[in-house]
């Protein structure tokens, strides 16, 4: 039997537990000939804890069509809005406060996306959440 080649690596974003054959999902695997159907059913079921969220994913195409794919942890904004209980960032975050987050939210938060950083350290990823706070106009307090 052949050896599986890897093919191509794609990045996508989809809402944990609610991925559908529509777009992003379809029109990122159509092309590779992936079963499509298959990825939404297998992407629910392991991303069912995380309903409604925002979830990046690395799906790993071979070139017998099939598939691997790596759930991230989601995205740092998504995580402080979340956290702060905003539904966006500030348009102009030097003039306007959104809401604002404690330190130990942020490193709750760091804690989470500590894998998927390029921090060495937990202090390291502490400091990059409170920048992207900063950049959505969240104020971190205590």
């Amino acid at each position: 039997m052949a050896k599986k080649q890897l093919v191509t690596t794609i990045k996508v974003q989809v809402t944990g537990g609610q991925a559908t054959p529509a777009p992003p999902v379809g029109t990122a695997l159509g092309p590779h000939g992936v079963n499509i159907g298959q990825f939404v059913q297998q992407f629910n079921e392991q991303t069912r804890d995380m309903a409604g969220t925002t979830v990046p994913v690395v799906i790993s195409v071979y070139n017998d069509r099939s598939f691997e794919f790596i759930v991230k942890s989601p995205p740092a904004p998504v995580l402080l809005k979340q956290a702060a209980g905003v539904a966006k960032g500030a348009g102009n975050p030097l003039k306007n406060k959104v809401g604002s987050v404690t330190d130990a939210q942020v490193e709750e938060i760091a804690k989470t996306k500590l894998e998927d950083l390029n921090a060495g350290s937990l202090e390291q990823a502490k400091k990059t959440i409170a920048g992207t706070a900063r950049s959505m106009g969240i104020t971190i307090v205590g």
